[in-house]
């Protein structure tokens, strides 16, 4: 498997950060320059920040000399710290994005890129924030699919039926024998995913632990569902509050109609996102969900090109 590892052309540094209550882990790439507008990527449901770098090394020698580039390990996955919690809660990712944000970039406008639950929480947050970015790219992040008051006691007991299975340790993920497993299952979930790449993302996707069995590096809890249920008119809401430009980059393949078996259409979210005020929209083509993993280079230009 070494042999065919993935050879890295832009090697991160790591930055541990404190803040509410968590270690935070952020890779970084690039050279700071003064006065430079720093990028930021926020990665997906169940990824990690190294999920970035394939994009990051397609990018142009003048694009990462001249900013810094960083992506932060949500809480719960990667490197960063679990948190004592048995689930998630959606607005602690703003909250934490705002942190880090205050932290390394205090009083600074930044570029913002998100992908999948990433580009939920950039959306979100570029409305609550519009003074704090200068350009934003959501990368598949579709958010959910409309619901109604009358969903909410079935709801509530779905999580809590999901909380007691977890405290029984039913909900805990599947571990793997050794990396090639892991990289074979990231194969399985992405048919274009080449074996290189996998190889190299098992080893940060996944981690060894004492009885020498690999186990994904994210909190189980973060599969248990949330009980509130998501409201259209508030996420437009926050649409209509953005400030920046939008490139919304979606792949060619229909992610959204796969996933939600016609019960959220990429027509509905087309329709959402014409509250946004400012907005460009892209395709990547011969890609699914994990565009950043598919293509890297063609994404790299499209980021280039809106970024400049």
């Amino acid at each position: 498997m070494i042999e065919s590892m993935y050879q890295v052309l832009r090697p991160s540094q790591s930055l541990w950060v404190p803040l509410r209550g968590c270690r935070y882990h952020v890779r970084q790439w690039g050279t700071p320059q003064p006065g430079a507008t720093p990028l930021v990527l926020a990665h997906g449901w169940m990824d990690v920040a190294a999920s970035w770098q394939f994009m990051v090394d397609a990018f142009s020698e003048a694009f990462v000399n001249q900013r810094p580039i960083i992506a932060m390990d949500w809480r719960g996955y990667g490197l960063t710290e679990s948190p004592p919690t048995d689930s998630y809660w959606f607005p602690d990712y703003l909250a934490d994005l705002d942190a880090l944000l205050d932290g390394l970039y205090p009083d600074q406008s930044i570029d913002l890129v998100g992908h999948s639950m990433g580009g939920n929480v950039v959306m979100m947050y570029a409305g609550s924030r519009p003074e704090r970015i200068r350009r934003l790219v959501n990368l598949e992040g579709f958010g959910m699919a409309a619901t109604v008051p009358s969903q909410a006691p079935t709801r509530m007991a779905q999580w809590l039926d999901e909380l007691k299975a977890q405290r029984a340790g039913s909900n805990d993920l599947k571990p793997y024998s050794d990396a090639a497993g892991v990289a074979a299952r990231l194969m399985k979930t992405n048919r274009r995913l080449s074996q290189d790449k996998a190889d190299w993302l098992a080893q940060h996707w996944a981690r060894p632990g004492p009885d020498g069995q690999w186990r994904i590096l994210g909190d189980a809890a973060h599969k248990v569902i949330n009980p509130y249920l998501f409201r259209v008119e508030e996420t437009l809401a926050m649409y209509k509050r953005i400030a920046a430009p939008v490139l919304a980059i979606e792949a060619a393949d229909d992610s959204l109609t796969q996933w939600w078996k016609g019960r959220y259409t990429l027509a509905e979210f087309h329709e959402r996102l014409q509250s946004v005020p400012s907005l460009q929209k892209a395709t990547v083509q011969d890609a699914g969900h994990m565009l950043q993993h598919d293509q890297p280079q063609a994404l790299a230009n499209l980021l280039e090109n809106f970024l400049r």
